[in-house]
């Protein structure tokens, strides 16, 4: 299967069938799938995938918006570009200048933008390219990567409810499969677990059986682990004690560390972790806003050593 394969298709291509597939040993009904990093593997032609970040600058409407729409198009080109020359195995794109974040339901004018920039990437690298909607837009996102042609999405909370600072964000995985199929959208679910900048809202949001809730019961295709914050790295017996979650509910999903890996890190990440997602570390100086660095993709994905 080739760079532009659908993502995690060998492991979900059924994922809308799950549910009438064969009694599993937790009682659930759920099929039998290959291994996560097989799966990776065959979808990003690499045994652990890096995925880098496209961070929009502020688009219309923003606070911070910079006044030039092709001016954004442009950046997201470029460091489309970048990654793909750099060596990543897929690119995603999220509107990371919007600050302060819509919590759910963003603009229509949001909407038509990002699928504008997204469609750039898709045509400007070749290779799968997923889409974020900050700060929990998974209706936006999925709308935003059909119509782009992109071909997963990440959702920040797919399940459960989180407390962050945009309020009380509440996962909606029954709304958010049920547009993929009523748009016929083929997309894969990248479900981030214990998401970062947020709180639990009750005891049991950050646990282990959420983590099984997010894939059992939201159907999500992987699972994203972060740190505290962007930039800020997993601690390594957070992520090991993910792993064992999988293991003790026998979930056949990918793990993916989603903030804080660097060159430096990367090598002990990918030990434990099926895949990454970066975007500070393959920028310029470090500094998040700044352009992605060819040279620092490179860097990093050298120092995988996969």
């Amino acid at each position: 299967m080739g760079r532009g394969a659908s993502v995690f298709s060998s492991y979900t291509k059924g994922r809308n069938v799950r549910s009438r597939a064969d009694v599993g040993s937790n009682g659930g009904l759920y099929p039998s799938s290959p291994e996560p990093w097989s799966v990776l593997e065959s979808t990003f032609d690499a045994d652990r995938p890096i995925v880098g970040m496209v961070h929009l600058p502020p688009l219309p409407g923003a606070p911070n918006y910079g006044g030039s729409r092709e001016r954004i198009l442009a950046d997201a080109r470029r460091d489309a570009r970048a990654l793909e020359a750099g060596g990543v195995d897929g690119i995603m794109v999220e509107n990371f200048g919007d600050v302060p974040f819509y919590p759910d339901d963003v603009p229509k004018h949001v909407v038509a933008t990002m699928t504008r920039a997204t469609r750039e990437v898709v045509e400007a690298a070749d290779l799968p390219v997923g889409v974020n909607v900050l700060r929990n837009d998974a209706d936006a996102a999925v709308s935003v990567a059909a119509a782009a042609d992109a071909e997963f999405v990440r959702v920040n909370v797919h399940t459960g409810a989180r407390v962050t600072d945009q309020g009380v964000l509440e996962g909606r995985a029954h709304e958010t499969l049920r547009l993929c199929d009523r748009i016929d959208a083929d997309l894969r679910v990248l479900a981030d677990h214990d998401v970062k900048h947020s709180a639990p809202l009750a005891s049991g949001d950050g646990s282990a059986a959420s983590m099984a809730d997010a894939v059992e019961r939201g159907l999500a295709d992987a699972t994203v682990v972060s740190g505290a914050g962007t930039g800020h790295g997993v601690d390594l017996s957070e992520l090991e004690a993910a792993v064992e979650t999988r293991e003790e509910f026998g979930l056949d999903v990918p793990i993916l560390v989603g903030s804080g890996v660097t060159a430096g890190t990367v090598g002990d990440v990918l030990s434990v972790a099926d895949g990454v997602v970066v975007g500070t570390a393959l920028k310029e100086d470090g500094e998040v806003a700044n352009p992605v660095s060819e040279r620092r993709v490179r860097e990093l994905v050298e120092a995988a050593d996969r």
